[in-house]
């Protein structure tokens, strides 16, 4: 067995240029490498030769949907999957010894690297009122306890239960039901904090918070959109779908603040050209845009399109589907010419012609998708840019046919999946009535706590007691200090978790920590060996099958765990079937099936190789909207307003990183090694704010009243962002984004538009 470290790694900033490619076989050496230090060569085998194939391990790393069964390489997994399987499946353990060494006021001290690095937990631990160590406890007894807590609360409404997408459909239903069961709509999850506005933005426009395209759309597209994102870290498979887009014609228009490498150029390490060769061009032409910039865009080129359309009458615009499929074009149309190309220019950075070679792309195009993520969605003005996006395929009839539509691109395993089965503080009455007419109990009705809320509800006192399933919440929400400070005043937090964490460190009075199995791990219970199944961002749901033995005899699984969570704090009252679900997650299924539109037959279906489609209404030609058609929207210009000597902030992942949790101080992709403690900026705005490469400074954002959240100690590095931006790691950064900023609609925190000042340290 290997030994953890028991040293925080030394932090030694060294600069190298930006790198211009993604992938190739650096990403297959670092991978294996990493691999390798947490793991065994039998299970690194086992894991890597086994994911993303059918009846294999589904790579718990991004929701990037997997090719064809029959089409899949042998080796369907990239770089960062790689690692993140890998680090699940470390031989490392984390044992009672190790909590009696370690006080949880030292470990709150540690990094989120070095928590990480210690290993798997082997057993329930808690943390007494009082005590500043996590000590062993039985399940039965860390049960009682949390279902006692939860029993001797005023309401249920003063608890919250947290899931992050890393929960399967079958633990993900468990636990919406427990909750609603118990009495509360208090569901804050992940999506609450990246995709909200995507979906918000959707369900108004088409009827739909999902996107509306496949895979095999993407491979056929003449022209695709990537807008506020970065494949080469964050979903790194989906350059192979661009690469062979791009080897069927494609040409694709990258719009960022910053010049990726996995927006450059891509060398598939799993074909020739990209072992010796150059590999494949991705971007055709980069629009170096300023943050919050896209809603301009867009708006510019949909102003373009109506004029185009003007010059040549019924050949740009896709009048038949205009009239029979929309609503509201002609306000759109009236608002969208009034815009000014003085403040569309502003707003973007760009030139008028940069713009108007775009709308050139967009008229030799029959066939356009737009992918976009969390460089779009975390702006104040996110929902109406994502509206925007939809005007503009609108407006060539790119929703609905092969080859086109909107692509919310989603970083998480199943984060969609879970908002399919119930995870949402919303969920609609048609879905509680199906529950309501299954489990012959009445769920409650008004809306619950979304992850911000929950943060002010439990600083207010209203949140007592604190269930996190999966995730590291109090590094994911916003403005870490009060987020922590919140989290210390439960009653009772919990966490179940594979791996240790900060929000294991920021306690409630008594906190309990609730090993669970990973993805990677095999799953017997008394129906014997289960699956569980999830769904990726194109909506397509298939199994997982863990193959690897569990990490300690004590783990016990998400579904077993909420299944006699359940148990014990409601009894039989209502009457619902606990122990059948903790023995046969078939059964879990089965109920699903009977209350989710697309899942019947569900145990039968998800089996067969590639799984089930969910059904997009978009393509089917139906639009469940309030107009019961496709919808324009107007939506008012916007453009952040940066005083003279601010900068605009965003929060971005490095390249090796999952989620919260880095695996390095390194950042090969942009030239960053040694440290994370870094700020990028324009040359020419540290220029003018009369700093130097190397500096060092605090980052302080300033927001409404004049209160200031400060970041200390970080180290300037030019590159070549957008000019008035700047961009720093999360979730070192976390603490600058205040929680009351959120984006208009979906209250979803603005973490791509902090409006910061970089102070001289000394």
């Amino acid at each position: 067995m290997k030994k953890p470290p028991r040293e925080e790694p030394k932090e030694d900033l060294t600069v190298t240029p930006p790198k211009t490619w993604a992938a190739g076989v650096p990403a297959v050496v670092h991978a294996l490498e990493y691999s390798l230090e947490q793991t065994s060569p039998r299970e690194t085998a086992v894991d890597l030769l086994t994911m993303n194939q059918v009846g294999g391990i589904d790579c718990p790393g991004c929701a990037w949907a997997d090719p064809a069964p029959g089409h899949r390489h042998r080796n369907e997994y990239c770089e960062n999957g790689a690692k993140h399987i890998n680090d699940e499946a470390t031989t490392r353990r984390i044992t009672r010894e190790f909590f009696r060494e370690h006080p949880v006021s030292e470990l709150a001290r540690r990094s989120d690297l070095w928590l990480n690095q210690q290993g798997r937990l082997t057993e329930p631990m808690v943390k007494r009122p009082g005590s500043d160590h996590y000590e062993p406890i039985s399940w039965s007894d860390a049960l009682q306890l949390l279902a006692g807590e939860l029993k001797a609360l005023a309401s249920p409404d003063e608890a919250a239960f947290y899931t992050s997408g890393r929960v399967s459909n079958e633990a993900a239903f468990v636990l919406q039901l427990f909750a609603r069961a118990f009495g509360t709509n208090n569901l804050p999850d992940c999506s609450n904090m990246c995709h909200e506005s995507s979906g918000f933005a959707l369900h108004e426009t088409l009827g739909t918070g999902k996107g509306t395209v496949s895979l095999e759309d993407l491979h056929h597209a003449d022209l695709i959109f990537l807008v506020g994102q970065n494949p080469g870290t964050n979903h790194p498979r989906q350059l192979s779908a661009l690469e062979e887009a791009k080897l069927n014609g494609a040409r694709i228009v990258a719009v960022n603040t910053l010049p990726e490498a996995g927006l450059r150029r891509f060398k598939n390490p799993q074909k020739p050209r990209g072992i010796v060769g150059r590999g494949v061009q991705i971007a055709d032409r980069f629009l170096h845009i300023r943050p919050g910039g896209d809603l301009a865009l867009f708006q510019g080129l949909n102003r373009l399109l109506l004029e185009a359309e003007d010059a040549r009458p019924g050949e740009v615009l896709a009048r038949e589907f205009i009239e029979s499929d929309t609503s509201g074009f002609g306000e759109f149309a009236e608002h969208a010419r009034q815009v000014g190309w003085d403040d569309l220019l502003a707003a973007t950075g760009l030139t008028r012609a940069e713009i108007e070679a775009v709308r050139d792309d967009v008229l030799r195009s029959e066939r356009v998708i737009v992918c976009w993520a969390m460089g779009v969605t975390q702006h104040k003005h996110a929902v109406p840019t994502i509206r925007e996006i939809v005007n503009f395929l609108l407006l060539r009839g790119n929703l609905g046919r092969a080859g086109a539509g909107a692509c919310p691109v989603r970083g998480h395993s199943n984060v969609q999946g879970d908002r399919t089965v119930g995870i949402w503080e919303q969920m609609p009455d048609h879905f509680l009535d199906a529950l309501r007419d299954e489990f012959g109990f009445e769920p409650p009705r008004p809306h619950g706590l979304d992850s911000v809320n929950t943060v002010k509800a439990m600083h207010e006192g209203r949140v007592k007691v604190f269930l996190g399933v999966a995730g590291n919440f109090v590094r994911a929400a916003p403005d870490s200090d009060f987020t922590e400070a919140a989290m210390r005043r439960c009653r009772l937090t919990a966490h179940v978790s594979t791996k240790l964490n900060r929000s294991h460190t920021v306690c409630g009075e008594t906190a309990l920590i609730l090993p669970t199995l990973g993805r990677t791990e095999k799953d017997l219970q008394a129906g014997g060996e289960q699956f569980v199944t999830v769904e990726n961002s194109m909506s397509e749901v298939h199994t997982s099958h863990g193959k690897l033995k569990p990490a300690s005899p004590l783990l016990l699984s998400e579904v077993a765990i909420l299944s006699r969570l359940a148990r014990h704090t409601l009894g039989t009252t209502p009457d619902l079937p606990w122990e059948e679900f903790e023995a046969d997650y078939g059964a879990i299924r089965d109920r699903i099936s009977r209350i989710v539109p697309g899942l019947h037959d569900y145990n039968r279906r998800v089996i067969r190789p590639g799984g089930i489609r969910l059904p997009n209404p978009v393509n089917e030609g139906v639009y469940p909207t309030a107009t019961g058609k496709a919808m324009f929207t107007r939506n008012s210009w916007e453009m952040p307003q940066v005083p003279e000597g601010h900068l605009l902030l965003q929060t971005l992942r490095s390249h090796d990183q999952w989620n919260t949790i880095p695996y390095t101080l390194n950042d090969r992709y942009r030239g960053i090694h040694g440290s994370r403690q870094v700020v990028l900026v324009n040359p020419a705005d540290l220029t003018a704010l009369g700093l130097a490469e190397g500096d060092r400074v605090d980052l302080v954002s300033v927001w409404d009243g004049g209160v200031e959240r400060r970041a200390e100690g970080f180290q300037v590095v030019p590159y070549p962002a957008s000019r008035g931006s700047a961009a720093a790691y999360y979730p070192e950064t976390q603490v600058l984004v205040p929680l009351d900023s959120v984006a208009d609609i979906s209250n979803q925190p603005t973490s791509k538009g902090i409006l910061v000042r970089l102070e001289p340290i000394g």
